[in-house]
């Protein structure tokens, strides 16, 4: 059975591809503790298994698939990326780049000391930092040195080698270092800082609602003695402001009216309020405003939706919750969520907002109509991928990425593939500039792009690469371990003693913004888990585009540097 069936992965490379794409993923879902592989490097070790067997598949194949990622987590990025160029995240932006760079020096030493080819540094700098799209830019640095094809493909199966091996360290090593020593070299309870800027940033007090607390209507009749009668419906709702209730519409005499500012209410009266359940039901209790709860469902049947809106609007950028929640197209309308760069953001009443950020908003129809009309664009959930946008923009971003300066036999240019992740950083950033203008990308299908783009990508590599990987890894597979974790440990050491001595961030927002120069996505798990707190995602957004594109372009870099 096995024979014929090697007969066919060696015969159809299209059905090992897609074989080695499903054996990656289930790799990549196991877990030991609170670690996993990841589908990426779940990928990588299937493709170099299967890759024992011979099978080889094109390189315009892995080149499709890498360019979807890129165009993708550009796309995604580009608003973070872009304002981290303006003044109020320029300060996160240059702490990423030091690290970055410092990452960049560190592995380029430690090959120097190991004497490790371009290729195998590539491997390091991408696996200790864990940003894979390194290893696509390094690959297409390589073909451009002007070596023969069997010297450019050799160099290049060095590569995973090396990624392999130090991304599992970079991985683990990220994690402990930010969540566990950092706080140790910083003299800090993390726990503690987290929580005194949680209260400073609540306004010094707890009774915020979070994003996942439902919003309820009600329906009160008030009663003979009240000291809501003769109170006009502002009046009553600044009664609560603080808890943000509000009157949607009453019953007056058997009859359902629209009440306005000039209304009071009258004995007898049902007023349908809005409110976080919790506050709505413990603000009617502990005030004894005289109101009975009755079940008017005529009263309570109001057309509502949940939607999410994308921040376009000046209005909006630059202000916080608290601010903007006192704005009059905010009455009656809750937050359940704010999602900047794909990561979600703690809802701190002084957090501030963001041109690009995607807003979850959930009240009565009429109220979130208008609402959306203030904020930006609604981003209505949808099956339709602009695939214009995405086309055109991966094409552009070449086009600008293909030119080379020619010197000798070595190319000097952005790449192609550096091109195409600048392609999808600018149509990112339109994107939350003019959203009316520019297409959508429904997250689902930006998931396909970034997952199983690299994934793709990876699994081709691997196939590729599979006769070689034994044989490079028992030959700098020590070696391999050392370097991985100094360049890990390194660039984050850095960023610690940069961030809390001379840019004197708070440490939580500080190990965030480390985090995010890595693109160490566990790391920042870790490092929330250890703080019991949301506040490392506060520098996490800026950073961690920052360094997406730094870390990507260091693979041709490198590469120069070393060829």
């Amino acid at each position: 059975m096995a024979g014929p069936l090697i007969t066919v992965l060696q015969k159809h490379p299209e059905i090992t591809f897609f074989l080695v794409l499903g054996i990656g993923y289930v790799l990549g879902k196991i877990k030991l503790g609170s670690f996993s592989l990841g589908a990426v490097t779940g990928t990588l070790l299937a493709g170099v298994a299967v890759g024992q067997l011979g099978v080889q598949v094109s390189g315009e194949v892995k080149q499709c698939f890498f360019l979807l990622f890129l165009f993708s987590i550009g796309f995604r990025t580009g608003p973070q990326f872009f304002r981290g160029l303006r003044s109020d995240g320029l300060q996160q932006a240059l702490l990423s780049a030091i690290i970055a760079t410092t990452g960049l020096c560190t592995a380029y030493l430690v090959s120097l000391v190991f004497h490790y080819d371009a290729a195998t540094a590539a491997g390091v700098i991408a696996g200790s930092l864990t940003e894979s799209a390194t290893i696509g830019t390094a690959s297409d640095a390589i073909t451009r040195l002007g070596l023969s094809a069997e010297q450019a493909e050799a160099m290049i199966n060095r590569i995973p080698v090396a990624f392999a091996v130090t991304y599992l360290v970079g991985v683990v090593g990220a994690a402990w270092f930010l969540a566990q020593l950092a706080p140790k070299i910083m003299g800090v309870n993390l726990e503690e800082e987290c929580r005194t800027y949680e209260l400073e940033m609540q306004g010094g007090h707890t009774s915020h609602s979070t994003a996942r607390r439902d919003i309820d209507l009600r329906a009160y009749t008030v009663q003979p003695g009240s000291p809501l009668i003769a109170r006009s419906i502002p009046e009553i709702e600044a009664l609560a402001r603080d808890a943000r209730l509000f009157v949607e519409r009453m019953r007056r005499d058997g009859h359902i009216v629209d009440p306005d500012a000039s209304t009071t209410v009258r004995p007898g009266d049902a007023l349908a309020i809005s409110g976080r359940r919790e506050l709505l039901i413990r603000r009617v209790e502990e005030q004894r405003l005289g109101v009975l709860e009755v079940d008017d469902r005529e009263l309570l049947d109001i057309p509502a939706e949940s939607v999410d809106v994308v921040i376009s609007s000046d209005r909006i950028d630059g202000r916080t919750l608290a601010d903007v929640a006192g704005d009059e197209f905010a009455r009656g309308v809750f937050l359940r969520r704010i999602s900047r760069a794909g990561t979600e953001v703690p809802m701190f009443p002084a957090a501030t907002l963001q041109r690009g950020d995607v807003l979850t908003i959930v009240g009565p129809l009429r109220r979130t109509t208008e609402a959306v009309k203030v904020i930006g664009v609604a981003d209505r959930a949808t099956e339709v991928t602009d695939m214009v946008l995405v086309a055109f923009g991966i094409v552009a971003g070449a086009l600008i990425g293909i030119p080379a300066l020619m010197l000798g036999r070595l190319e000097l240019g952005l790449s192609l593939s550096v091109g195409v992740l600048l392609g999808g950083l600018v149509c990112g950033w339109l994107r939350s500039m003019w959203p009316r203008f520019f297409g959508r990308i429904p997250a689902p299908t930006l998931w396909v792009f970034e997952s199983v783009g690299l994934a793709g990508f990876v699994a081709v590599v691997g196939l590729n690469a599979g006769p070689d990987f034994v044989r490079g890894l028992k030959a700098s597979g020590v070696t391999l371990l050392v370097a991985g974790l100094v360049t890990v440990m390194v660039p984050h050491l850095v960023g610690v003693v940069l961030g809390r001595w001379v840019f004197k961030m708070h440490p939580g927002v500080l190990l965030g913004v480390c985090a995010g120069a890595g693109t160490a996505t566990p790391a920042l798990a870790a490092i929330q888990e250890a703080a019991k707190s949301p506040v490392p995602t506060l520098g996490y957004g800026v950073s961690y585009a920052v360094g997406n594109v730094l870390l990507a372009l260091w693979g041709s870099i490198i590469v120069t540097m070393l060829r």
